[in-house]
């Protein structure tokens, strides 16, 4: 078996894998595999990262590490089809939300190595987090070699698997969260005048600002909140409104919403 990575589901993770490789211009694996069942996305996969374009069965006989990257719904399926079709020494690599590793290795053969993977969409610009947790028959040096893989697309940490659905709730599913955040407060900003780009300027320029404070000084978020809030001054009156509008519960119900569906699509089979 070659040193080649087989990708079964050509979409956004996927797609962020294979560009932060290129970018990083490590041959890392001799030959890249790609299957799915939009013929466009495989011929994107061929043109940006002269994939070859291979059947089901034979991509995971022919890898050494194949990545499932489809949606929790159709894992059980594709797993069935490739059941009889895995060679000493392959990896199997699941981004696929939810699914524990003690389920992906029942689907496989006994002697598969599996390590689950929760990305967020940051990777497509080499900024994203990957949590990475090891199953059973994982080796040490299987999670070394998937961090290290991962790495091309931004952080990767090596994790207990009881905190994935945890973590598929608050990064992985939290860039969307940032995203209408980040919405409503520059439409807010346009709403007092500002016109649409100068808000915008502002906002993205605050937040990374203050998370760049938060990395810098160690301090808790609440400590550095404190600090711009003066006694009846206009951050406090804004602080106020907000807390009372229900900011804080609304986080607090939507992480835990997310991380009850990651709970639920793990036991759908």
């Amino acid at each position: 078996m070659a040193n080649a990575l087989g990708i079964i589901g050509c979409g956004k993770m996927a797609y962020a894998l294979l560009q932060g490789l290129k970018r990083e211009e490590k041959h890392r694996f001799a030959t890249v595999y790609c299957t799915d069942i939009d013929q466009s996305r495989m011929e994107l996969f061929i043109t940006e990262f002269s994939a070859q374009a291979e059947e089901l069965q034979q991509l995971v006989k022919k890898s050494s590490m194949v990545v499932l990257a489809v949606k929790p719904q159709q894992v059980w399926q594709v797993l069935k089809q490739v059941k009889d079709s895995w060679s000493e020494g392959t990896l199997l690599v699941s981004i696929a939300a939810g699914i524990k590793t003690a389920d992906l290795e029942k689907a496989v053969q006994s002697f598969v190595p599996v390590v689950r993977v929760m990305p967020n969409t940051p990777c497509l610009v080499g900024s994203g987090i990957c949590a990475v947790a090891g199953g059973s028959r994982t080796l040490e040096q299987d999670l070394d070699r998937v961090r290290d893989l991962l790495e091309s697309m931004g952080n990767a940490l090596i994790l207990d698997e009881k905190y994935m659905d945890a973590v598929t709730a608050v990064s992985g599913s939290g860039p969307a969260y940032a995203y209408l955040v980040l919405e409503a407060f520059i439409n807010a900003g346009i709403n007092i005048g500002l016109d649409a780009a100068l808000s915008k300027r502002l906002v993205l320029d605050t937040f990374q600002g203050s998370i760049e404070m938060i990395d810098q000084s160690q301090e808790h978020p609440a400590a550095l909140r404190e600090l711009v809030c003066s006694p009846a001054g206009t951050t406090i009156a804004g602080v106020r409104q907000l807390e009372e509008n229900g900011l804080r519960k609304a986080f607090f119900d939507a992480v835990e919403k997310a991380y009850l569906r990651s709970i639920e699509l793990g036991q759908i089979k």
